[in-house]
């Protein structure tokens, strides 16, 4: 029997720079798991879209799909316009929508080591206080784990790690900058918690001026393309695969 395919769901944006790291993000899963289909849909913006793709793999004869959120925390977006999407799929398609990405402990190694490959060295965490740059969001449940995030991280070792948000929610991140500085963090730096470029991450590039070091999103970590094998497995496990629309 054919492993069900992997759809990896993105938001999708104006901004290029998105779409092309989402590619380069499925090619290291599809280069990690040979034997599964992975495939890519966006909410909005860019195509294909999510409807698009799903009805050409019902077109093909395809039975069972994973769909995979691309994001960071189970927001609105996890929550109501996947499972939107996903209801007026093709009737012959059984699809199971895996979990997000985050939280993960990989994608907090994966925030440290792009800090690392900023300039910081394991013997700077003592002295240096990191700002947790998120979207930001209305739900308060995607709010409480970006906080748990930093509470976890900072047990690790720093100085200090605040969370900061560029849309929907406070405090912003030039705000934490000034904060965390004054907590007498001998350095701040700016730990953007995004998957991709795009008009929010540039807000947090704005907000970072009065740190002293900037990391990079995400990107195609190895660690996110790890936990989104991980999350396809998850799926995959579930006995009875819910069909779409129940």
């Amino acid at each position: 029997m054919p492993k069900p395919v992997l759809l990896v769901i993105a938001h999708g944006s104006r901004d290029p720079r998105h779409a092309a790291t989402v590619h380069d993000l499925v090619r290291q899963v599809r280069a990690r798991r040979p034997g599964v289909r992975v495939e890519t849909g966006f909410l909005e913006f860019n195509l294909p879209s999510v409807s698009g793709r799903l009805e050409s793999l019902a077109a093909e004869g395809v039975r069972d799909v994973v769909a995979l959120p691309l994001l960071l925390s189970r927001a609105f977006h996890a929550k109501a316009d996947i499972p939107s999407v996903l209801s007026e799929a093709p009737a012959r398609l059984r699809i199971r929508q895996a979990e997000v990405l985050g939280p993960s402990p990989l994608l907090t190694a994966a925030l440290e080591r792009r800090l690392y490959e900023a300039g910081l060295s394991p013997a700077d965490k003592s002295s240096t206080g990191v700002v947790l740059a998120a979207a930001g969001s209305t739900d308060p449940e995607a709010i409480a784990v970006i906080a748990d995030i930093a509470r976890e991280w900072r047990r690790t070792g720093w100085c200090a790690v605040r969370p900061a948000f560029a849309s929907a929610s406070l405090p912003r991140t030039e705000d934490v900058v000034r904060e965390v500085r004054a907590d007498g963090c001998a350095r701040v730096a700016v730990a953007p918690y995004f998957l991709a470029p795009g008009r929010l991450p540039d807000r947090v590039v704005r907000g970072a001026g009065g740190a002293d070091l900037l990391a990079g999103v995400l990107g195609a970590a190895p660690e996110v393309a790890h936990v989104a094998l991980a999350r396809y497995d998850a799926a995959v496990a579930v006995a009875a695969p819910a069909a779409a629309g129940l």
